[in-house]
């Protein structure tokens, strides 16, 4: 089994980094049978942004602050570790951007893509499900796009539900919204194609992001489930990612 080694640039990611390289050996990402990627969620994220062209599955180890993507980090036995994970595929969302002078961008989302007033005032948001209007003007702090994998991440601290991995649907939650004042919500079927049209962006700014990608001065944001993409995560039996999912319902803390 042939690994490749990657490591955010925090000294403890990078010493542990070393010392899987000379125990392991390291060949390029794009030759690798395996993706092990030392950090926190976040690198974890960049990990399969950067990496997904290869095709390789990737093993994180929890070498961060947060590591709900990751596994624990123990440097013996890892080729049988390997052997023995579960995998789970991730679908991203896609997100297009139209912004204020009309130039077009377009980026991937593993976790969510989120929309957040970039001034002072509450963002004004029409909501279109399959070019369908469904809020004709969402007044809020912004509005969010979630796939299972990132309920547990931004879209649960905006309240959002919580989305078993299998289970084929899409969190689209609000932030702080002020009108409509009793709607909180929905969770879509995964193909849905959902539009998000800034009402007034001259004087009610908004800007996009795509997990790590921001796009300011938006005027409208196209959002769907890609069917063309996705990526492998590897998970230790006792690390499973569906069962970390439905026990973080049940969290205390």
């Amino acid at each position: 089994m042939r690994f490749a080694f990657v490591a955010s640039e925090t000294s403890v990611a990078q010493q542990a980094r070393r010392k899987f390289v000379d125990r392991y050996g390291d060949i390029p990402p794009h030759e690798a049978d395996v993706i092990v990627a030392l950090g926190g969620d976040g690198f974890m994220l960049r990990t399969l942004h950067t990496y997904r062209e290869t095709g390789a599955p990737v093993y994180g180890m929890k070498l961060g602050r947060v590591g709900f993507l990751m596994n624990k980090h123990r440097l013996d036995d890892l080729p049988e570790r390997v052997a023995r994970t579960h995998a789970a595929v991730l679908h991203p969302l896609e997100m297009r951007v139209t912004c204020a002078r009309g130039k077009q961008h377009e980026a991937l989302a593993f976790n969510e893509v989120s929309l957040l007033r970039q001034s002072n005032q509450a963002a004004h948001i029409e909501v279109k499900l399959n070019d369908q209007v469904k809020l004709e003007a969402l007044m809020c702090d912004g509005i969010l796009v979630s796939t299972p994998a990132g309920s547990t991440a931004y879209n649960l601290s905006a309240h959002g539900p919580i989305l078993p991995l299998d289970s084929h649907v899409l969190a689209l939650t609000p932030i702080s919204p002020f009108r409509p004042r009793r709607w909180r919500g929905a969770i879509l079927p995964h193909r849905t194609e959902v539009t998000l049209r800034i009402l007034d962006p001259g004087k009610r700014p908004v800007s996009a992001t795509a997990d790590f990608h921001e796009v300011r001065d938006v005027r409208q944001v196209e959002v769907r489930q890609s069917q063309v993409y996705s990526v492998k995560l590897l998970f230790d039996p006792e690390h499973n990612l569906e069962q970390r999912i439905l026990d973080e319902q049940f969290a205390q803390d």
